[in-house]
């Protein structure tokens, strides 16, 4: 690494005299270590080749054999087992060297009864099959008896896949995908976060702004350690920099198929966590978690390809957008207002999306316009891989595994049903007014949880994605969350209406 950082001061610095090669050599020293460096940046909107993706996500692909030797080579203390309840909350279970061959053959018992959105006790027995290709050694337990994790599905004590489990919610729709020809759905998801001195006072630990470069070497060197991090976990970091809220960032992961990248932004919010504590800081996704500030968003860029050809180019269009690109975008604003209970599934979720942050709250699409709920941005002559759409509601609480499948199906709906798409929408549309949105036929996501489970609850849409079970189980949820909620006296009213009332 030193030699690199080496290279680039004698590229950038030139050899010049005095205190500015001094004072210029810091500011790239802690701009390399801020930012991760690399040839394709969904910043610049190019990303990498579809060939070299492909490549790179077999060869990280490890077989059962190749997991014992590595445990063995690499003389791992413990093996994690992880899986998901129906919210996307990590559950975690070890188990010894010794035990791992058993586990990977047969898999591992634990009561379902206690997962959230799982069985009832009565039917309680559960098995959790680690899946050999998400096989990864922890970067920050000791590297003497190191740790690793596997990720599992769920299965019955039958054998069969659990329709409780979220990722086998998603290779259903991975599979659907498939069978109407298309044999990759890539995902590109953009987190944010906030980094706070501790998890009660809220207090950020800068006042920076969007790509600013702040002077705190703890913050470069927290990034950069998550950064590492994520790297060491076969995670392919694009780039990464401050965001618009006070200590408020951002690392953007390389794109990939769908059920690798939920996998990753699962992982990615426990490095997240995990680095910020061995700093004493705490580091969340709540979506808005500061009053008056930006919140924290996921946007997904999504993508489908035939083999190595990318199913939403065309170059005879004018927008470049092929007519399959056109129906699932189509798709996925019909079914815009039905899907946030999961895309936004928290009751603050609705705080974030409001006008006046950059969060999306208008059921549009537009070409480069950053208002409106679906972006596609700009075409590059020769980069017709890249072209993809950009979904802007979605936060960095939500399941990943359901948020992915729901956009997927959406999508193929306006494919197999060949939605027409309206025009897009280039105008600003946070300085329209209510009657000028309405006369352009723009409607508005809802703009809370208890009015987004009004809409899911009749959706056919999130019932078909979803399966029975998790649909079921996952309203039951969240009309418990927004019930809690609403009998909730807060302190905003405490404060303006007792002294009056």
């Amino acid at each position: 690494m030193y030699s690199d950082l080496n290279k680039y001061l004698e590229v950038l610095v030139p050899p010049a005299r005095g205190a500015g090669r001094v004072i210029f050599g810091r500011v790239v020293l802690r701009t390399i270590c801020s930012y991760s460096i690399l040839p394709y940046s969904k910043g610049i909107d190019s990303r990498a080749t579809h060939d070299t993706t492909r490549r790179m996500t077999m060869d990280d692909k490890m077989t059962k054999e190749q997991v014992l030797k590595e445990v063995k080579d690499k003389n791992v203390g413990m093996i994690r087992l992880w899986f998901f309840d129906i919210v996307g909350q990590v559950k975690s279970f070890a188990v010894s060297p010794r035990e791992l061959e058993n586990a990977l053959e047969n898999g591992m018992g634990f009561d379902g009864s206690s997962v959230t959105g799982y069985q009832d006790i009565e039917e309680s027995d559960m098995i959790a099959m680690p899946d050999p290709s998400t096989f990864r050694v922890i970067p920050w337990r000791p590297k003497d008896a190191p740790v690793a994790r596997m990720i599992c599905d769920v299965m019955t004590p039958f054998g069969e896949a659990y329709e409780g489990d979220p990722r086998y919610v998603l290779k259903r729709a991975v599979k659907r995908a498939n069978d109407m020809g298309y044999d990759h759905f890539y995902i590109g998801p953009e987190l944010e976060y906030y980094l706070f001195k501790d998890e009660k006072t809220l207090e950020p630990l800068d006042q920076g702004s969007y790509f600013d470069l702040t002077d705190q070497d703890v913050i470069s060197d927290i990034r950069r350690d998550t950064i590492l991090g994520l790297e060491e976990m076969k995670i392919k970091v694009e780039y990464s920099h401050h965001e618009v809220g006070p200590s408020q960032h951002e690392i953007d992961i390389r794109y990939g198929d769908a059920l690798d990248m939920a996998d990753n932004v699962v992982t990615y919010r426990v490095i997240v966590k995990k680095i910020a504590r061995r700093y004493g800081l705490y580091a969340t996704f709540m979506p808005k978690p500061l009053f008056g500030q930006a919140g924290n968003g996921m946007h997904v860029h999504q993508s489908l390809f035939h083999g190595n050809v990318n199913a939403f180019f065309d170059a005879n269009d004018p927008d470049n957008l092929s007519a399959d690109a056109r129906h699932y975008i189509a798709g996925q604003l019909h079914y815009a207002r039905e899907m946030s209970a999961v895309l936004n599934q928290w009751v603050n979720s609705y705080k974030r999306l409001v006008p006046g942050y950059e969060a999306p709250c208008y059921i549009a699409w537009s070409l480069r316009n950053r208002s409106a709920l679906i972006r596609v941005p700009v075409y590059h002559p020769g980069k017709e891989y890249a072209t993809r759409l950009e979904l802007r509601n979605p936060d960095p609480a939500c399941n990943p595994y359901l948020s992915f499948a729901v956009m997927l199906h959406a999508g193929l709906d306006g494919i197999e049903q060949k939605m027409p798409l309206g025009p897009a929408m280039d105008k600003n549309l946070y300085h329209l007014t209510s009657r000028e949105r309405a006369d352009l036929g723009i409607k508005s996501i809802p703009d809370s949880l208890g009015r987004a489970i009004d809409l899911a609850e009749n959706s056919d849409l999130l019932r078909r994605a979803l399966g029975d079970h998790v649909f079921s189980r996952f309203i039951e949820l969240k009309n418990k969350e927004w019930d809690n909620y609403r009998v909730q006296v807060t302190p905003y009213e405490l404060n303006t209406l007792l002294p009056i009332l």
